[in-house]
């Protein structure tokens, strides 16, 4: 058996000598990890078995590689959910959830029998948080990649909500013949000249075609803006997320599309993250 202490304090120097931020509460939640407790549960642990200490030295290497601590762990939180992370998605991020928060000002009655399309769907966050606030909605998720909609399918399960969702692998709204009164996206916005400069984490472990946007971060939007028209019923809200400064060029491509700029949503760190849109009545 090995003490609690001193597993953290030189899991934390190590953390720290990597430029890893936060580094005491990143090994706190490692240990909690290989030992299979909360970061309650932690407090309580008196030593750390054998077993216990090869998981979580294996993780420390991992995280010390830069490897996110979501694909380390396999799952993460998203507004009120657990979910499974995988390395062909994005991770949810809590900036996202400013799109959840839109959606809840833009459509008040929580009881309104909703559908939702979800456009990139990834890990099928935000489709399933919609949809654990809106009981009588349901939803389709269309992802790229069959392995992300997979992921995505296994989600619908953990939190419940299967029963209310589907999820498809193709490209963009190409697949489906339907309108809907919602349309959530979060789609690649990084421009492709500034990848390189993204956090370790992001450029070696995530997905490149879930990140980059084009030449100016637009090139998704440009496709997004011009389908949402025969994607949205009258009166439809799309609600987009997007990057630092770039909430009036995507407003002024779906107003060239016939739609109409009716609300912006900023993140915790004071962003402006969501823009939501509105289908003529």
């Amino acid at each position: 058996m090995m003490a609690k202490d001193d597993l953290l304090r030189e899991a934390s120097q190590a953390l720290e000598q990597a430029g890893i931020e936060d580094a005491r509460r990143e090994a706190r939640l490692l240990l909690c990890w290989a030992t299979g407790r909360d970061l309650g549960g932690l407090l309580s642990l008196d030593g750390v078995d054998t077993s216990q200490q090869l998981r979580f030295v294996d993780a420390l290497t991992r995280r010390l590689d830069r490897e996110p601590l979501a694909f380390i762990t396999g799952e993460t939180g998203f507004w009120t959910l657990d979910l499974e992370t995988g390395r062909d998605t994005l991770i949810p991020r809590a900036d996202s959830e400013a799109l959840i928060e839109a959606l809840l000002d833009a459509r008040p009655d929580r009881e309104a029998p909703l559908s939702i399309l979800d456009l990139g769907t990834g890990t099928g966050c935000l489709l399933l948080a919609a949809l654990s606030e809106y009981p009588q909605a349901t939803g389709v998720g269309v992802d790229l990649s069959p392995q992300a909609a997979a992921l995505a399918q296994r989600n619908s399960v953990r939190t419940g909500l299967e029963e209310r969702s589907v999820f498809l692998a193709g490209s963009w709204a190409e697949a489906l013949n339907a309108r809907f009164d919602i349309v959530l996206s979060n789609p690649p916005y990084i421009e492709t000249g500034d990848l390189s400069g993204l956090m370790p984490e992001v450029v070696h472990y995530e997905p490149a075609r879930a990140l980059d946007g084009g030449a100016d971060g637009l090139e998704a939007y440009r496709v997004l803006c011009a389908a949402l028209p025969g994607l949205l019923v009258p009166g439809g809200h799309a609600i987009l997320e997007m990057g630092i400064g770039q909430i009036d060029a995507v407003s002024a491509l779906g107003v060239q599309n016939g739609l109409q700029d009716v609300g912006h949503q900023k993140d915790l760190g004071g962003v402006e993250r969501a823009l939501v849109l509105q289908s003529p009545a």
